[in-house]
């Protein structure tokens, strides 16, 4: 029942992204940033409540006191697809840091130019720092929230943390509070997997960073505050009913966390 499940979301996943990508193209040029933000918003919405209906996995939210009100640099963890639109709506006006190769996707990818994401070529080195810094200035005096995945790219649960220097770069040229984001999606939604699990997907907000730490200090302590926070939660997902399914990686973790 659950491969039947996984399959019908899979399929649903891609027919809702071609519907709720393709009917506003008529106006696509016309629309503004904001609409176009609008539609991404609505689209992670529908995907949600997919897979809440289909294969039954729910979301929490925790910490929105903990939200600070206008631009902000927000740091998630990333272990799936799933922060990359379960995000959008959490926050008034997103934009995310994501690699450039994803604006060729046809359609997705237009709608990430107009919606005014930061697309970041990995193999530019300095260039690319200075090209992300540039734009993320210009997204923040909008009053937007910029969002980084500070590893780059998804870890598996349990899996050893792997922070790069890139977000402590943006810490020290941007000047505002960071906003780290503890989650455990990639065990109910994991990387390069077919199979979807039923459960509740946790997002849990914590107390903000504030601007002006030396930035090896900023990054210890964010590593920290994020991967001390997804254990927990790690650990609660572990014991509840039902249990999702644990890669080695995360048994191992919840092994060692236990012991």
């Amino acid at each position: 029942m659950l491969v039947l499940r996984s399959l019908l979301f899979n399929v649903a996943f891609y027919v809702a992204t071609a519907v709720c990508l393709l009917l506003p193209l008529p106006v696509y040029f016309f629309l503004p940033q904001g609409f176009a933000m609008w539609v991404v918003s609505t689209w992670g919405k529908v995907i949600l409540w997919l897979l809440r209906v289909i294969v039954g996995t729910r979301y929490e939210v925790r910490g929105l006191d903990n939200v600070p009100a206008g631009g902000i640099l927000v740091a998630s963890k990333h272990q799936s697809a799933w922060e990359t639109f379960a995000l959008v709506p959490l926050f008034p006006d997103p934009t995310f840091v994501i690699k450039s190769q994803l604006k060729w996707i046809p359609v997705w990818g237009q709608y990430t130019i107009k919606a005014g994401m930061i697309h970041v070529d990995r193999k530019a080195g300095t260039a690319a720092l200075r090209y992300i810094t540039g734009r993320a200035k210009h997204e923040l005096a909008k009053g937007r929230q910029i969002v980084i995945f500070p590893e780059g790219t998804r870890r598996a649960p349990g899996a050893p943390p792997d922070y790069q220097g890139g977000v402590a770069h943006l810490y020290r040229a941007l000047g505002v509070p960071v906003l780290p984001v503890a989650l455990n999606s990639g065990l109910y939604w994991p990387r390069r997997k077919f199979m979807r699990y039923p459960g509740t997907i946790i997002v849990e907000f914590l107390p903000p960073l504030p601007p002006g730490l030396p930035s090896r200090t900023f990054l210890d302590q964010l590593t920290t505050a994020i991967e001390t926070a997804s254990d927990r939660l790690l650990l609660e997902a572990g014991r509840s009913v039902p249990a999702p399914p644990l890669a080695e990686e995360a048994a191992a973790r919840i092994s060692a966390l236990s012991a």
